[in-house]
């Protein structure tokens, strides 16, 4: 047995747990639940504070610190990249700990013990993440492109450049599937940006990036920016919509075949050649993608050209944040309808906190694009309405609506995925049930549960 399910893995943390929780553990029904995995952990422990005037060390809350790296240097051994626990202790310190392994179809939640988005056909993805770039059969070359002073500007600059040959550029299209720009050409025809060829010699380095613009990667580094490239979390990427208007520069997408990577702002984000621009971009161009953003990037300069002679100008992108009428938000601070929020384009609806009477589904029954909705407890009048919206591919709801649908038989079978919205934390079990009860209608593996038991003594 791995040392996961080993009661000492845990004791440290357990004890660290039920001092801060004695009461709420010591009434009917008491537990504490968290979730710990490789690279986070959520565990309701009280933070210590540092003497005033001083900045907070590790060492103030070091016992914390090493009672959960315990757990997390165990998860590799079991296979894991994370774990649930629910823990409950009797007055007389006999312990229950229930470890939950969410297996393949289901994620952690974010912040807390409850599962997050549950994968019901292996594989899918949201519809933005399948999304393909439009053709732009008008699509040029911009007109500040020139090879020659590009190539001039950048041997001025870094004259001890060592560059690419042909037959290594060669090597990369062929890996890319695709030729290269004849810009990005003549960039690593003067320098193949190797850190090897700058000796570890950062000036050396940073001598290149002023030059260029930004952070130029290698050119066996350069990728394709797919939409593979970009994670999110399917309970979030499921609500997000991509919209390119007739004066975008930069097509609106999660990823493109024809965004290829050349390197990084400094800060996150990546730099790439796009070629596959939006109706009033270049072929050619120069765009950032936004780190923090799942959708879109930003025009940076309409050639390579521009951005080395100029890399501090500021080009419009064109991109517009209002998404309406393809997605909505109903709730007291927005729409104040379903009626509003109905439009034939419609893909995401959400429903948030609402105070007045439960909203009828009714007005978006029959629209064509409708894939994604999501619904905070009690904004709905009839959860099975939701029958009725055949062309569904996510659906988030509370605890009660699922129940409804999952008695009636009326969930819909064209989802790909789902999720149980759970707001304020609690007991993670019942959620874990009914996640399991949703997972075992596609007849995906279910959230798995492991009791371990140990005895902590009396609290002293």
């Amino acid at each position: 047995m791995p040392s996961l399910y080993d009661f000492a893995t845990w004791e440290p943390l357990l004890r660290l747990l039920r001092t801060a929780h004695a009461p709420a553990l010591a009434a009917p029904g008491g537990q504490v639940a968290g979730n710990i995995g490789r690279g986070s952990w959520s565990v309701p422990l009280p933070w210590r504070q540092p003497p005033p005037g001083r900045a907070s060390l590790v060492s103030d809350n070091q016992d914390q610190y090493d009672a959960i790296e315990r757990v997390r240097d165990a998860l590799p051994e079991a296979g894991l990249d994370d774990v649930v626990f629910v823990l409950e202790i009797a007055p007389d310190g006999t312990t229950a700990l229930g470890l939950f392994d969410h297996g393949p179809a289901a994620a952690p939640g974010i912040g807390d013990a409850h599962p997050g988005a549950l994968t019901l056909v292996e594989g899918a993805v949201p519809e933005p993440w399948r999304r393909l770039p439009e053709p732009v059969p008008g699509a040029r070359p911009a007109p500040s492109v020139d090879l020659m002073a590009l190539e001039r500007t950048l041997r001025e600059r870094i004259p001890d450049a060592i560059g690419a040959t042909e037959e290594e550029i060669a090597a990369v299209e062929s890996r890319l599937g695709r030729q290269l720009p004849e810009e990005v050409r003549v960039l690593y025809r003067v320098t193949r940006a190797r850190w090897a060829d700058w000796g570890g010699d950062y000036d050396a380095a940073q001598c290149v990036f002023d030059a260029v613009g930004f952070e130029l990667g290698a050119l066996e580094d350069l990728a394709v920016a797919d939409p593979a490239s970009r994670r999110c979390h399917w309970e979030f990427a499921a609500s997000e919509t991509v919209l390119t208007g007739p004066d975008d520069a930069v097509q609106d997408l999660v990823g493109s075949p024809g965004w290829i990577v050349l390197g990084d702002s400094g800060g996150g984000d990546r730099v790439a050649v796009d070629l596959t621009p939006g109706p009033r971009g270049h072929l050619g161009q120069i765009i950032m993608l936004d780190h923090e953003q799942s959708i879109g990037a930003s025009l940076m300069a309409d050639s390579l050209t521009s951005l080395v002679r100029d890399p501090d100008q500021e080009w419009p992108t064109g991109g517009r944040w209002d998404k309406a009428p393809v997605a909505a938000i109903v709730h007291h601070q927005s729409l104040r309808s379903i009626d509003a929020a109905a439009h034939a384009d419609l893909e995401v609806l959400r429903i948030g906190r609402w105070d007045g009477a439960p909203f009828s589904l009714a007005p978006v029954i029959g629209l064509p694009r409708l894939r994604t909705l999501t619904a905070y407890a009690g904004t709905l009048a009839d959860p099975l309405e939701i029958a009725a919206l055949t062309g569904l591919e996510f659906l988030s709801l509370a605890p009660a609506d699922w129940r409804v649908l999952l008695d009636a038989g009326a969930v819909p079978r064209t989802l790909s995925a789902a999720a149980v919205e759970v707001h304020g934390g609690g007991d993670p079990r019942p959620t874990i049930a009914l996640a399991n009860e949703i997972l075992a209608l596609w007849n995906r593996p279910p959230i798995t549960a492991t009791l371990v038991h140990g005895d902590l003594g009396p609290l002293g």
